[in-house]
């Protein structure tokens, strides 16, 4: 591949030879720093090798190989050798892995389109990220340079929870020492951005900012290489990239990071692959704009706090964003353990003529509620992004949430029919005997009539919560493929809401799904070359059994949980 700067093939490094390398230690000023080589691991992973070297000069005797460093570039004899891009945990010594350049220049022969994903129910929306490679050695790790993950307006106790999986994932989060980028940035001199220049990959803009810093390895033209890994092995992508300035180095016995600040817009990330990113200067990235509004009553009523931000839309980052800004956004007005109830409303909507997804659900418990709740909005968002159907192009999500300190929650405790027996034409009271906290009990009440020439046998009532009836019903498109967007949309739009119990009447005669489409006790011979036909390959599945009515049971704004079944025998 023609590349303008000279670099130096893997077959001409050997143990001995040095170099220079090119990064940040203070504003955006690129200094060297010494390189000594110590060897080459090859084949470290499918066709990846490493360059072993020694780093020194600057602060790095003090620093050791810092957060930030991954991708600053490494030149021998003036030749471009890789990217710093790996190092040993808790090293006495600023030993880094090197990325060879010939490897990252392969990310310009990557396929520019994401390539679409096998139907799946996410209910993790990071399940799709990679995790960083690592090679053990005499005890140690040689791993990727974490990267640092900054946040501006999140709480502590949002970031603290979902770090752990951030750290899996390899960012190391940080809160309150890196500057996150507002939304209303503004594009900048290309020009400034050369080999050794700090960038940060941004992935929330605005009132909540989460930026990740890493370093230019190579500029040609308006193409841009840098980290040397992964940053979360996406694949194609669009991501927008800021100039960062560094304020301060922060030496550190686990690691030492950069502290840094964003400052203008540059371009995009189009590529975040194994052996690294690569990018274009003075591309725009398409962003989402995404808003939360949380109405909370505490500690004056009426208050309310509202975040603006814009994000990136990419199918594997925005449903862990979502997630992550909605439960910070919670936690800033209310506490997250103990007894509490949310009510969220929204919607997501779409370019083009796709019907919006609406948004209203209640959660209440007490623990981990705003768990549920943002988990509740970021899986929604999963499904739509991981679907592939281009009608479904994100344009907006909205979020309003009302909090409250109390928990409004009713378990279904009895359930019983004002008879046992009944004919065709009879109507048959339903009651659900429903208990609260501190032995608060109530009862909701809803008819059934009987269909005149309803057939003998038994009528089953089973009086159920939202994720129970939910789970029942579509089963179908749980585990296989809509078939187009407004399949999805009305799926997602008739998920049931938590704040009912729901009276699913229904007959044990076997009910069948064929692409979206019920079929309840069809003709013995239908159902048996459909009971015998493969949902893999058919789309077609067995059901619970043939559903003749659904009813709601309203309880009001508290959350209905349990599952209780009667029946009722119809007689001729």
């Amino acid at each position: 591949m023609f590349c303008a700067v000279a670099t130096m093939p893997l077959s001409e490094i050997k143990p001995g030879m040095r170099g220079v390398g090119r990064t940040v230690f203070r504003g955006d000023k690129v200094d060297d720093f010494q390189v000594e080589v110590l060897g080459v691991l090859e084949n470290l992973g499918p066709k990846q090798s490493i360059i072993l070297a020694r780093l020194s000069g600057g602060p790095l005797a003090e620093t050791g190989v810092m957060q930030g460093m991954s991708g600053s570039p490494v030149y021998i004899d003036g030749k471009l050798v890789g990217a710093v891009a790996l190092t040993f945990s808790f090293s006495k010594e600023p030993i880094a892995g090197i990325r060879p350049i010939r490897e990252m220049l392969e990310l310009e022969r990557a396929p520019a389109n994401r390539p679409q994903r096998a139907w799946t129910p996410v209910r993790d929306p990071a399940q799709f990220i990679s995790k960083p490679q690592e090679v053990s050695a005499g005890g140690a790790r040689l791993t990727e340079i974490a990267t640092p993950l900054s946040f501006s307006g999140f709480t502590r106790g949002a970031i603290d929870y979902f770090a752990p999986k951030l750290r899996e994932l390899g960012l190391e989060p940080v809160q309150g020492v890196s500057g996150g980028g507002p939304a209303d940035l503004k594009f900048g001199d290309p020009k400034r951005i050369q080999p050794g220049s700090m960038i940060s990959v941004q992935l929330l803009a605005g009132d909540m900012a989460v930026g990740a810093e890493g370093t230019i390895t190579h500029v040609e033209g308006s193409s841009v290489f840098g980290f040397g890994h992964r940053f979360l092995q996406v694949g194609p992508t669009d991501i927008p990239f800021a100039r960062a300035e560094v304020i301060t180095l922060v030496p550190n016995v686990q690691t030492s990071f950069k502290v840094s600040a964003t400052r203008e817009w540059m371009g995009s990330i189009t590529q975040d692959r194994a052996v690294g990113v690569s990018g274009q200067l003075g591309k725009r990235a398409a962003m989402v704009p995404f808003s939360i509004s949380v109405a909370d009553p505490l500690p004056a009523p009426g208050r309310t706090m509202d975040y603006r931000m814009q994000m990136v839309n990419d199918p594997a980052l925005a449903p862990l964003l979502v997630q992550l800004a909605l439960y910070s956004a919670i936690e800033a007005s209310q506490r997250t353990f103990g007894s509490g109830s949310f009510r969220i409303r929204g919607e997501i909507d779409f370019d083009g003529s796709a019907q919006p997804v609406r948004i209203d659900n209640a959660y209440s418990g007490d623990t981990s509620v705003p768990l549920l709740a943002s988990l509740g909005v970021a899986t929604p968002v999963s499904y739509l992004m991981q679907s592939g159907f281009d009608a479904l192009k994100l344009k907006g999500i909205r979020i309003a949430v009302e909090a409250s300190d109390r928990k409004k929650q009713f378990q279904i405790d009895q359930v019983w029919t004002s008879t046992r027996e009944a004919r065709p034409g009879d109507t048959i009271e339903v009651t659900a005997l429903l208990t609260g906290e501190n032995g608060v009990e109530t009862s909701r009440k809803v008819s059934y009539a009987v269909p005149v020439g309803a057939p003998p046998g038994t009528l089953y009532f089973t009086v159920a919560d939202a994720s129970s009836t939910n789970l029942t019903e579509y089963t179908q498109l749980l585990t296989t493929a809509p078939r187009n967007a407004a399949q999805l949309v009305s799926f997602l739009n008739g998920l049931r809401a938590n704040d009912k119990a729901y009276v699913r009447v229904w007959r044990a005669d076997p009910a069948y799904t064929v692409q979206g489409q019920d079929l309840p006790d069809p003709p013995p011979s239908v159902a048996m070359i459909l009971a015998r036909a493969q949902p893999s390959l058919t789309g077609t599945v067995l059901a619970r059994g043939s559903k003749a009515a659904e009813l709601e049971l309203d309880a009001g704004d508290a959350v209905v949980s349990g599952s209780k079944t009667v029946q009722v025998e119809i007689k001729e």
